[in-house]
């Protein structure tokens, strides 16, 4: 996993896409190394939230293009994904807060398209610039972008390809906040430290599931509200409700006791 870095801290897991003398270009093998990644801290309880990043000065400039012109040639195997990396930061019981320091380009900003939480450099450049290369937009961007922003939104960035820098991602409803770039990943770090101190696990795995749910399935509000109120069933009552009680109460940090890892099984199927 050279090409992905993990630091874990205080239940804040920071994945780094780790190739700074190439701008942190996306290879197969760092999609393998970043999947591999997300798998192992899904399964951590002593993770709470991922924080994913890119090596300075970059976020990820994209498909690395060693290759010339060759980079797109059609491949031979016909396990060819253009979502290379495998589960998705949306599918994750963990929110994922992405620390785009940097340019992201191409696959670097679909990927961040999938965490649940973008903050951006002011001054870097973004685009999805497939159409421009002879291809198509990849990891799910035609669905991730029209739905994090709207469907106008993913016409105009899709199908021109243009470049756009961080103001206007904001703006375009595509990240949460823009910052200089070396403000980035410790304002992410800041909004991670918070959540996974004072948020439950249960609770945030919940409500990311049902969010992303209703996206992905398109509930209707009646919907919504039955399946809120099956989450309700599902942790009132439990020790981490009455912690989080306890601890508003007592104005100290909650010591939550649920674990995702034997728990989640459990849970309502949607």
């Amino acid at each position: 996993m050279s090409d992905v870095r993990i630091d874990i801290a205080d239940g804040v897991a920071v994945v780094t896409l780790d190739r700074p003398e190439r701008r942190n270009a996306f290879t197969a093998a760092m999609g393998r190394a970043l999947g591999r990644a997300y798998r192992d801290l899904n399964a951590d309880d002593d993770v709470r939230v991922i924080v994913l990043t890119g090596a300075a000065p970059a976020f990820c400039a994209g498909a690395d293009l060693g290759g010339g012109a060759t980079t797109f040639e059609k491949p031979d195997s016909a396990a060819f994904s253009a979502s290379p990396v495998d589960p998705p930061a949306f599918a994750l019981r963990k929110p994922v807060i992405a620390a785009v320091n940097g340019h992201a380009i191409g696959i670097g900003l679909t990927l961040a398209m999938q965490a649940d939480i973008r903050l951006v450099a002011d001054a870097a450049r973004y685009a999805i610039p497939q159409v421009r290369l002879g291809v198509v937009p990849d990891a799910m961007a035609h669905w991730t972008v029209a739905k994090v922003a709207g469907m106008s939104v993913a016409a105009d960035i899709l199908l021109s390809g243009r470049t756009f820098d961080g103001p206007e991602a904001v703006r375009l409803g595509l990240a949460t906040r823009c910052l200089p770039a070396a403000d980035v990943l410790p304002a992410a770090l800041a909004m991670a430290a918070d959540m996974a101190a004072n948020v439950a696990p249960m609770s945030a795995a919940l409500s990311k599931r049902l969010l992303w749910d209703t996206a992905i399935h398109g509930y209707d509000p009646t919907r919504v509200a039955e399946l809120e109120t099956e989450l309700h069933l599902r942790v009132m009552g439990t020790p981490d409700a009455a912690e989080g009680m306890r601890a508003r109460l007592g104005r100290r940090k909650p010591a939550w006791s649920a674990r995702l890892s034997s728990e989640w099984e459990d849970l309502p199927q949607f």
